[in-house]
């Protein structure tokens, strides 16, 4: 355990990361008039440089070189770049059309998810209150279908990916900013390629956009890789059941900022599942707390 110190400055780390996360919708709404797959571009052709300096700041080239050779890791690497560019791509279509309440419901079910993919995949048990809380959940997106007709496709399409990213870097013996940095590699030259070959738009010539148009493409990269950084260090310094807690603050405020600020409209269907999953997570989120807590005990006696 680290000391008081570290504590608190994983603490703060992880604020700052599910902020950012949180925020994000705001800087991809100020793109608004630039097409979903155009930012795309920009993210990862930027997150490739910006990703760079950073690794090459902290002379950590070997970790990069090691990982390039190993086919099997490479092959892996390949599948969790391209799911990660359809996360990427769809939460930013969605937060720039009018469904962010959808990319806040998903990043809501993810940890839910998260824990179903271990249960499946790496034989974790769930304990009673876990798999309540999993029903739970279960049952709000099912009476959504029964009662509404509809599936919150967005919702799963962000939470799906993203989980099964999760679920297969946490496989890979990879660190994460190598790892990323590979990623977004493997994601350039179809970026690169669809820059070439797409109609040209307002503003696919950064030449003669605005000066506020192009640092806000450039920006990207640091969207991008920023939170990244301070969720790392968080993930070092504090236990990452605590750090569960602190994931909830970035589809919180992308709630808020869909319903308050962009004025989405919060209908019955949603307001349905949402009390389900939220429901699901505050019963999640006890039996963590005091999974924790025993655990504390245990180590202390």
């Amino acid at each position: 355990m680290g000391t008081s110190s570290e504590t608190k400055q994983g603490y703060t780390f992880a604020v700052l990361a599910f902020l950012m996360w949180g925020l994000a919708p705001i800087y991809f709404k100020s793109l608004d008039q630039v097409d979903a797959l155009e930012i795309l571009i920009h993210r990862v052709v930027w997150s490739v440089l910006f990703i760079a300096l950073i690794i090459a700041v902290k002379l950590n080239w070997d970790k990069v070189v090691a990982v390039l050779r190993q086919p099997k890791l490479m092959l892996m690497l390949t599948v969790t770049a391209l799911l990660l560019g359809f996360n990427w791509g769809l939460f930013i279509w969605s937060v720039n059309n009018g469904h962010m309440l959808d990319a806040s419901l998903g990043y809501y079910i993810n940890p839910l998810l998260n824990v179903l993919l271990g249960m499946l995949f790496l034989q974790e048990r769930l304990r009673p209150r876990q798999q309540f809380a999993v029903a739970l959940a279960v049952v709000g997106v099912v009476l959504q279908l029964v009662s509404f007709g509809s599936f919150p496709v967005i919702a799963f399409s962000l939470a799906g990916s993203f989980a099964i990213y999760g679920l297969l870097r946490k496989t890979m013996a990879v660190e994460s900013l190598p790892g990323l940095l590979i990623e977004a590699v493997i994601l350039l030259p179809i970026a690169l390629g669809y820059w070439w070959w797409l109609t040209p738009s307002e503003t696919s010539n950064m030449m003669v956009n605005d000066w506020v148009t192009n640092v806000l493409l450039i920006s990207a990269g640091v969207v991008t890789t920023l939170p990244l950084l301070c969720f790392t260090a968080a993930a070092k310094r504090i236990p990452y059941s605590t750090l569960g807690f602190f994931q909830y603050i970035g589809p919180s405020l992308m709630f808020i900022l869909a319903v308050v600020f962009y004025g989405e409209v919060f209908s019955a269907e949603r307001v349905l599942t949402f009390a389900f999953i939220w429901s699901a997570l505050a019963l999640f989120s006890f039996d963590s707390y005091r999974s924790g807590k025993a655990q504390r005990r245990l180590a202390a006696a």
